[in-house]
Formats: structure tokens, C-alpha cells, sequence
């Protein structure tokens, strides 16, 4: 092709392949037209010519070697070309189907018996004759009629004689003589031939108004309403005919039989005469119709109550019932007092938004007997709902109370001081020096119960919010223990969130004030745990209510305990005197905050130092006597409680298990090198810790129980009972963090000391229930060791592919031509290896064709999608441009109202 421009190498091409026309010199010829041949020849080489002046649609792929001769598919391409030719070929294919995807086509034929092999001719055409003559008499299927009648705006064509009325005069009394009148010869003859605007007087040219014709179309409705009306009279007339009519036509369908003949008439008198009986069907219908009448109709009932209105309605309700109090003890008059027990009575049913209805504990643990009080004693408190007034005055008290003495004032100096007033000029709180600082301060003294029982009084119903213990302690003081959870609910009603903005930091203090009076109430020598026990729905109410400042109040009350801990050991761990295993109030707040917080989080405000404070107790503390046996007892089962669901190994809770095992039960060792594992055992057979043993003649009479926690830490001296006691719980313990371990990995090193341990006991020292349990443990311990070695697998290395020693041996090859150079000599793998990169090859095909596919059908929706957007906009502009032009008229007019009122004005 030539050189030079686009222009130039386009004329040289079309010269050369003969296409402009020649320039004639000489005369003119009449040219032949050109034939199809021609044309399609012609266009070929214009095709060329466009392919040879466009390189850029030719995509060339280079051959490494060109060998003469040799024609190669696919060295030339145009991808313009066949990426037209593909979305032509989508538009025929593809597009119709997605433009079809959600039609229904196709003639379906419903001719009646067309499908129906079993059906002749004959009975196929009388059958579709049939249904059409049904289907064309399906307007009248109502008439109650038998025959139909023809008629003539309104008029039965059978009554209306063909010569009636029509107009022709021919009685012989006619005014007229015979004569035809002058309409009839005008309208239906050929006379007249006046013009069209001299009309008849009879009959107005003008044509009818619009209220004309709406007067005439209200007319005919009023008289089709009332023919309606006048029908339904008559059809409700005749129904109550029918009805009236029924009961005679009832009796005599259940008369009695006709009396028999004279002669039997003296045997059939004393006989009565039975009814006909009635069929169960229509007993049935009878007995639905009597149900129906004397349903009740369904009454609207009040809409639900959101809880802020709840909450005003019972403070309201307190309300009311303190003044009805104070006027009653005033001695004013009052509604009556039937009156009100009848307001009392009603009282509101309790729902699933009321308290105690989440703190239920699966199962008893621990085994601590009466110590906290079980899990139905938190569950199972007292019913809030009902005014204090209307129980019984027999409330269940404690025993710990019973036993009380009956001085006062010894009562009161029995008490610790730590428990009962703190040392308010102490300088070395934050030290560990000093004495223990008491969890609960309080300036009041503990008020004690007396064993003659006053009479009960009338409780009040509006209490002030406590800020403090000590006005907790006030409110509550002539109050019996069975009266302070109403107390407290009527506090939280009273104080509700909804009813004030301040009540919600009125509530948070509250929430401190229960905690410590918890401590308060849990302290020696009169712990009352089924007071604690009521108090903890709310709680928990509370808490779940306002977790963060709860959080911190549980928080310094450990800070607390563990600052009095550090003192107690700075003192000695093993002086008497000093303070370090926890007390009754200590274990009282640890199985709340179990109980009220989830134990089983990886890290939580207040339950990782809880669980930090019980082990700290467990490892760092001596034991001394059985109240220190029986207090880390007390924590290694709320260790229980606490990873019941977590199963976290607590290392401190089994080496006091098994420290509390070697100083109670009888046993073989006597040092602490003899003794198998390697578990700490500082107070193994100290002067402190020998006593503690069983004395195998008295404990040999001694049947097991459950310890008593009150018991045994109020009580200085305990007796053989408490010994026996305490070391089967700890036989209980030991098996239950076993089963609760056996899961670990180190299981089998942890438990093996314990069972050599167990196994060393002497059981002809210990009572028969102890030796029970001693001989269940073994098997115990004996069947998890062995499954546990049953599951063990030595260790191997990491599964991976081998990898193979390099080879140094160069590879030659036999054969130099390419396509048996991956020829494989086996036929079956050679032909597989074929399979596999065919497949390989038609499935990236197949992925090709499938995106190629995704994205036309997506040009195709943007396409109809700015296509609908275009007639949108459109349509929008067209409205807003008539509402323009509207509203410029609008204000065209008004100018000119305006313009006329200035004329006006001006006039």
C-alpha cells in the first residue's frame, strides 16, 4: 500500500482495485446496470480495503519458529470483529431469554373433552353446546321463574296487544271522528315538511340540564330505594311467618304416639307417654345454638401498661394506703373496712417483669448444709405482691436467732468490733499494719431479738431513699426481718427512676446500702441468711439496673478485704490473734457476687478479683484451727460454683483439699518427705494442726452430716461431729473437682499423689458413712486415672508431605520432538492427563462465556435503567414546567388584581 496520509493511501487503494469511476474522452455510452455478482464483489473489496487501512483491528500472534508452508489456526485475530460478532449473537440469544425470564406464553387448549381419549365426537360437540347454553343463561340463574319472558320497557310483550296504543284512533267514541292526529302524521308519515325550528309545543327542542338530569336520576334511585325497601318488608313479613309457623310444625314432629285403644287404657295410664327421640345431629345443632346465645360478647380490654405508668400507679397506691394509715391511727374516719379489704385483695398479678424470677442455681453445691441457705431459699423468697398487713404473724425465723441469749447487753458485747464500728483516726489504713478495718460501719448497735414477741404492728407504706446504712438501719429498726423485703420494695416503687430525675442516684445509693447491710446482717453471732437470702432479688434487680455503679461498690468491698488480708499477714500468718481467713460477712458477699455475676468471662470487673482475692486466701493463709478448715472449705466450693461452666484449673483449691485431708483423717505419713506430688504442706504436722486430727474412739460412733457454716465459724470449740463432718466435704470436694478436671491434659501427674494419698487412709479409724465415701472415691479417682490413660497418644511430629533427597543425576531425554516430549508411556494416564487439561481448557471457557455473559446482561440493565431514568426526568420536567407556567399565570393575575386595586384606590 502506498505511503502518505490516511486520504491518499484510500484513493490509491480504490484506483487500483478499480472502483472510481474512469474519465471518458470520447462520446458518451449508455452503461449497463450493475448485476448482484458485481455488487457483492464490489463490496468485498471495499471490505478489504477498510480491514487493510485499520491495522489496529488485526491482532497478529508471533510465531517462535515460522516454518514454510505450514498453516497455523489462530496466528491472526480481529477482537473487535468477533467481540461484535458475540454480543449480536447474545442479543438474538441471551437478551430474549432474560427479556422472556418471567413470562407465561403459550396457547393453552381448554376445549372441554379435547384430552379425553374416552369421550366421542358426539358427546364432546352436545357437551361444549351444553356449556355454552350455560354459560349464555348464567345472568338469569337467579330468576324464579320457570319459563322466560320477553318484554318491552318493563311491559310483558305476552299482555301488550299489537294494535294497543298505537296511535291510529280507530274506537269510534275517538274525538277526532277516525281521524290520525298531527304528531303521528308528522313523526311517522310524510306530512309536515315545516322547518326544524317550528317545533311542537308537546315536545321542547332545548336540550336538558345537567340538574335536570341529576334531579331525574336522584327521582329514579329514591324509587328503586324504595321498592327495595317496600321487597324487604315483604320478605321479613313472610319470614316471620315461616317462623311463627315452625313451632306448630315442630310439635307436631315430636309429639307423642296416638293413646292406644280403650281396652289398655287401664294398664297404659301409669305408663307416660315418651317423646319421639330426638337424632344426635340435631341435639348437636340445638345445643351450638344455646351456646351462641348465651355467649358473652368479647369486651374491649385496656391497652397494656408501659412501666412508667405501672410505676405511678403504684406509687399512688402507697400513697393512698399510708395517709388510710395515718387517719386510721389518728382515729379519723376511713372508707370502710370492707371497702377495704376488698382494694387489698385486688391485688396485682405478678408478671415476668418482677423480681425473683432469675436467680435459680441448678443443684445444691458445696455441701455447707444450712450455711448460706440452699438455692429454693433465693428462688422461693417471699411474695412481694401482697400487702404485709394481710399475713400471718408466724414468720419463719432463723435458727442462729432461736439460740440467742436473753441479755441484750451480753449480746452486744459478744460482738466483734471490727464488725460492728471502725476506728475513724486510724493512720495506717492503706498500710499493712493496723488493725482489720470492718467492712460495714455502723454507729447503731445491732438490735436484738428478744424471746417474748411483741405485738405486730401496722407497717408503713412510703419510706424516705436511705443515702446511708445507718438510715437504713433507722427505717428499719422496730421492723421484723420477715417485713424488710416489702420494705425494700416499696422503697424502689416509691423511688422509681420514671417518677423523678434524681431517683435514679437515690436508687444507685441504695443499691451501696443493700450490700452493706448484707455484711451487716451476715456477721456473728446472730447471721440471719434467710433475711440475706430475701434481700437478694433486689438486689439483683438493682444490679442488673445499674451495673457500673454496682460493680464499683462490690469493688471497694474487696479492696477492703484484701487490705485487711495484707494486715493480717504482716501480723503472722500463723498468730491466732491475727485476722486472715475470711469471715461469715467475707463468704457472704463472695457467693453474692457469684450469684449475681457471670462467672464464667474470661475477665470482669468484679469477678477477676474475686477469684483473685479467694485464691489469695487459699495460698497465703496458715491454717490454725477448724473455723480455717472450714472457711477455705467454704471457698474451694465457691471455686466450684465459679468454673462450673469455665473449668478453669485452680491450683490453690486442690492443695487445700488435700492439706485439709492430711489434717483431719487418719493416715500413715509422718513427714512431709514421705509424702508423694508435690504439694505445699507448711502446716503438715505442726503443734497447731495436730489436734485437728480425728480422735478415732469417739468418731467411730459418729455418723456424717453436713456442716453447719454459722456453726463453725462462731464457735471457738468444735467438737468430734464438726471433724467428721468437714472431712467429708472434703472427700466430696476432691471428687468433684476431679470429675470436673478430668478433661486436662495433666490430669493423670495431678491425680495420681491424691489417689496415693486417699489410698494411705485408715479406714478402721473412721465411722462406716466416712468409710463409704472414702471407698467411692478410690473407685473414682482409679476409673478417670484409667480413662484418662486410655486417651493419652504419645506425641508425633507435624503431618506433612515427605520431601525427597535431591538427586544430582542430569535427565536425558530419547526422543527430540515437542509432542512426545509429555507423552506418558502409559495409554490409561496419557488419555486421563488428555481428559484433564481438555477439562481444564473448557471449564476457563465455560468462565470466560459466563463473565462475558454477566457483563452484557449488566449493559443491558444500565441501559433500560437510564433509559427509565431519561423518561423520569422527562416527565418531571414536563410537570414542573406546566406547574411553573400555572403558577406564572397565578402571579400574572394577581399583579394584575393588584394593579387594579391601585387603579381603584386611586379613583
Amino acid at each position: 500500500m502506498a505511503k502518505g496520509s490516511q486520504l491518499k493511501q484510500l484513493k490509491t487503494a480504490l484506483s487500483q482495485a478499480g472502483l472510481t469511476p474512469q474519465p471518458q474522452a470520447g462520446k458518451k455510452r449508455k452503461r449497463a446496470a450493475p448485476t448482484e455478482r458485481d455488487k457483492e464483489k464490489k463490496a468485498a473489496k471495499l471490505k478489504e480495503i477498510q480491514q487493510k487501512l485499520n491495522p489496529f483491528d488485526v491482532k497478529v500472534t508471533k510465531l517462535k519458529h515460522d516454518v514454510g508452508g505450514r498453516k497455523i489456526v489462530g496466528t491472526t485475530g480481529r477482537p473487535a470483529a468477533s467481540k461484535q460478532a458475540g454480543i449480536e449473537q447474545r442479543k438474538k440469544t441471551l437478551l430474549k431469554e432474560f427479556e422472556e425470564k418471567d413470562r407465561s406464553g403459550g396457547i393453552v387448549d381448554r376445549r372441554f373433552g379435547e384430552n379425553d381419549p374416552t369421550m366421542t365426537p358426539e358427546e364432546r360437540m352436545l357437551e361444549r353446546f351444553t356449556r355454552e347454553r350455560q354459560r349464555a343463561s348464567k345472568g338469569v340463574s337467579f330468576n324464579l321463574e320457570d319459563e322466560d319472558e320477553l318484554t318491552h320497557y318493563g311491559q310483558s310483550l305476552s299482555k301488550l296487544d299489537d294494535f294497543d296504543n298505537v296511535g291510529l284512533g280507530l274506537d269510534d267514541d275517538d274525538e277526532d271522528g277516525g281521524q290520525m292526529d298531527r304528531r303521528t302524521v308528522e313523526k311517522s308519515h310524510f306530512g309536515g315538511f315545516d322547518d326544524e325550528d317550528e317545533e311542537d309545543e308537546d315536545e321542547p327542542a332545548r336540550k336538558k340540564s345537567k340538574a335536570e338530569v341529576m334531579a331525574e336520576v336522584i327521582a329514579k334511585s329514591k324509587e328503586h330505594k324504595f321498592l327495595r325497601q317496600t321487597q324487604q318488608e315483604e320478605d321479613e313479613n313472610l319470614r316471620h311467618e315461616l317462623d311463627q309457623e315452625l313451632d306448630s310444625i315442630r310439635s307436631l314432629l315430636f309429639a307423642p304416639p296416638p293413646a292406644e285403644p280403650a281396652a289398655d287404657a287401664s294398664t297404659s295410664a301409669s305408663v307416660p307417654a315418651q317423646a319421639v327421640p330426638v337424632p344426635d345431629d340435631d341435639k348437636e345443632y340445638d345445643q351450638y345454638v344455646r351456646e351462641l346465645a348465651l355467649d358473652r360478647r368479647a369486651k374491649p380490654k385496656d391497652r397494656t401498661k408501659t412501666e412508667e405508668e405501672l410505676a405511678l400507679e403504684e406509687k399512688e397506691a402507697l400513697e393512698k394506703a399510708e395517709r388510710r394509715r395515718l387517719k386510721r391511727m389518728r382515729g379519723e374516719d376511713t372508707d370502710s373496712e370492707d371497702e377495704a379489704k376488698g382494694k387489698r385483695k385486688q391485688a396485682r398479678q405478678r408478671g415476668g417483669d418482677d423480681l425473683e424470677d432469675d436467680f435459680n442455681e441448678e443443684g445444691a453445691w458445696g455441701g455447707l448444709g444450712a450455711g448460706l441457705g440452699d438455692d429454693a431459699a433465693v428462688s422461693g423468697s417471699e411474695d412481694e405482691g401482697s400487702d404485709e398487713e394481710d399475713q400471718d404473724e408466724e414468720g419463719s425465723t432463723d435458727g442462729s436467732e432461736d439460740s440467742g441469749d436473753e441479755d441484750s447487753d451480753e449480746e452486744d458485747g459478744s460482738v466483734a468490733h471490727e464488725f460492728e464500728s471502725a476506728e475513724e483516726d486510724s493512720g495506717e489504713e492503706d498500710g499493712e499494719d493496723g488493725e482489720s478495718e470492718a467492712l460495714v460501719q455502723s454507729s447503731r448497735k445491732r438490735r436484738t431479738k428478744s424471746k417474748s414477741k411483741p405485738a405486730k404492728k401496722e407497717l408503713p407504706y412510703t419510706f424516705p431513699c436511705p443515702d446511708t446504712h445507718d438510715e437504713f438501719l433507722e427505717i428499719v429498726e422496730d421492723i421484723d426481718d420477715e417485713d424488710i423485703p416489702t420494705v425494700v420494695k416499696r422503697i424502689r416503687a416509691l423511688h422509681h427512676p420514671s417518677l423523678a430525675e434524681e431517683n435514679k442516684f437515690k436508687l444507685q445509693r441504695l443499691n451501696t446500702v443493700l450490700i452493706e447491710h448484707i455484711l451487716y446482717i451476715t456477721s456473728p453471732p446472730t447471721p440471719r441468711f434467710t433475711l440475706l437470702s430475701s434481700l437478694l432479688p433486689h438486689l439483683g434487680a438493682l444490679t442488673k439496673t445499674y451495673p457500673i455503679q454496682s460493680a464499683e461498690a462490690f469493688v471497694d468491698k474487696l479492696n477492703l478485704m484484701h487490705k485487711n488480708l495484707k494486715r493480717g499477714l504482716s501480723k503472722g500468718a500463723t498468730d491466732p490473734e491475727a485476722k486472715t481467713w475470711p469471715g461469715l460477712p467475707e463468704l457472704s458477699l463472695l457467693r453474692v457476687i457469684g450469684q449475681l455475676w457471670p462467672t464464667s468471662d474470661m475477665n470482669h470487673a468484679v469477678i477477676s478479683p474475686a477469684r483473685l482475692l479467694m485464691g489469695s486466701y487459699l495460698g497465703l493463709c496458715r491454717v490454725r484451727s477448724l473455723q480455717d478448715i472450714a472457711s477455705g472449705l467454704f471457698l474451694c466450693s465457691l471455686f466450684m460454683h465459679y468454673e462450673r461452666l469455665s473449668k478453669r484449673f485452680v491450683p490453690e483449691a486442690i492443695n487445700f483439699l488435700v492439706n485439709s485431708l492430711l489434717h483431719l483423717a487418719p493416715h500413715s505419713y509422718q513427714d512431709a518427705s514421705s509424702l508423694p506430688g508435690n504439694f505445699p504442706l507448711q502446716d503438715f504436722r505442726t503443734p497447731l494442726t495436730r489436734p485437728l486430727a480425728l480422735d478415732a474412739k469417739k468418731a467411730k460412733k459418729l455418723s456424717l452430716g453436713k456442716p453447719d457454716l454459722g456453726q463453725c465459724l462462731s464457735e471457738n470449740e468444735l467438737d468430734e461431729q464438726a471433724k467428721v463432718d468437714l472431712l467429708g466435704l472434703s472427700l466430696d470436694l476432691l471428687s468433684k473437682f476431679a470429675d470436673m478436671y478430668k478433661g486436662l491434659d495433666g490430669f493423670v501427674e495431678l491425680y495420681n499423689p491424691i489417689q496415693d494419698i486417699v489410698g494411705s487412709v485408715k479406714i478402721d479409724s473412721l465411722p462406716a458413712d466416712l468409710t463409704t465415701r472414702v471407698h467411692s472415691l478410690r473407685d473414682t479417682l482409679s476409673r478417670l486415672l484409667k480413662f484418662a490413660l486410655q486417651a493419652r497418644r504419645p506425641l508425633r511430629l507435624q503431618a506433612h508431605k515427605p520431601i525427597p533427597i535431591p538427586t544430582y543425576v542430569p535427565k536425558f531425554e530419547h526422543t527430540t520432538s515437542n509432542y512426545l516430549r509429555n507423552r506418558d508411556p502409559d495409554h490409561e494416564r496419557n488419555e486421563a492427563a488428555k481428559l484433564r487439561a481438555q477439562y481444564k481448557q473448557e471449564r476457563k471457557g465455560a468462565i470466560r462465556e459466563l463473565r462475558k455473559d454477566a457483563r452484557f446482561l449488566a449493559a443491558e440493565q444500565q441501559k433500560k435503567q437510564k433509559e427509565k431514568d431519561r423518561e423520569y426526568n422527562e416527565r418531571m420536567k414536563r410537570v414542573f414546567g406546566s406547574l411553573e407556567s400555572e403558577r406564572a399565570e397565578e402571579k400574572a393575575m394577581e399583579r394584575e388584581k393588584m394593579k387594579e386595586k391601585r387603579r381603584a384606590g386611586r379613583k
